[in-house]
Parts: C-alpha cells; sequence; structure tokens
C-alpha cells in the first residue's frame, strides 16, 4: 500500500481500474470507485471515488465523496468530502461540503465551500436552482 495511505482509514471500494489501466469516456457510478491507471474524460457518480497515488486523472468530478492521493487536471465537486493525501495533485478547481488538505500536497486552482451541501442535490436539480443554491450560501 502507498506509505502516503497506509494509516489512513480508506473505505473499502467495489469497483477498481487497475495501474495499468487506460480508460477514456464518462464513468458513472453509484457505490465506490478506486482508479489507480489512468483516466480521462468525466465522472458523474453519487458514491465515493478514491484516486490512487501514481493514478493520473484529467477530468471534471462531480461525486458524493472524494479522495485523491494522485493527479488530477480538472475541476472537482464533492458533494460531501473532498480529501487531498500529502501526495494529491489538483489542477483546477474545487468545490467541497467539507475539506481536508494534508501538508505536501500541490493544489493550483480556486476553491469554493459549499454551505449546507445536503440541500443541493447536483444530479436532479434544474441549473437554474443550483445557482441559486450556491449564491444564496
Amino acid at each position: 500500500m502507498p506509505k502516503s495511505i497506509e494509516n489512513k482509514n480508506i473505505p473499502r471500494t467495489i469497483t477498481r481500474l487497475g495501474a495499468e489501466t487506460r480508460f477514456k469516456g464518462t464513468m458513472r457510478f453509484t457505490e465506490s470507485v478506486r482508479i489507480s491507471g489512468r483516466f480521462e474524460g468525466e465522472i458523474v457518480a453519487t458514491g465515493f471515488l478514491y484516486i490512487d497515488e501514481g493514478a493520473d486523472v484529467r477530468a471534471d468530478i462531480q461525486a458524493d465523496s472524494v479522495i485523491i492521493a494522485g493527479s488530477v487536471r480538472g475541476n472537482v465537486y464533492a458533494k460531501g468530502m473532498l480529501e487531498m493525501l500529502p501526495s494529491g495533485r489538483i489542477y483546477g478547481n474545487v468545490k467541497a461540503g467539507k475539506l481536508r488538505i494534508a501538508d505536501g500536497v500541490v493544489f493550483e486552482g480556486k476553491c469554493e465551500m459549499i454551505k449546507n451541501s445536503a440541500a443541493i442535490d447536483v444530479f436532479s436539480a434544474p441549473v437554474d436552482q443550483l445557482k441559486e443554491s450556491t449564491q444564496r450560501v
């Protein structure tokens, strides 16, 4: 297990894309996914996403909870918790209900916190309602 997470309590993931996996497209899931390889495209999920140390993700991400130990180039929206581990690198904007950033993280972008994230459903609400909800925060 990578040294940056050996003492962390990472939730168990149901689906895994291994270190040699290369995937391009749109990924949708409701449970949990661990990416250890390379992914390019878009991730839209109602579950948990773990981006492993050494993984390269070039995508905009929407998920309930996200833990990043690898590299992400794209915007990240985590309705619940976004955690960046020491080996994590994010080149893009982030929006999260809760945020934890470890020492050593590389982050280039803007950060916006969501107040009352439970009241916002990004997967079923119309865009105008989402804009209105976030402007009230």
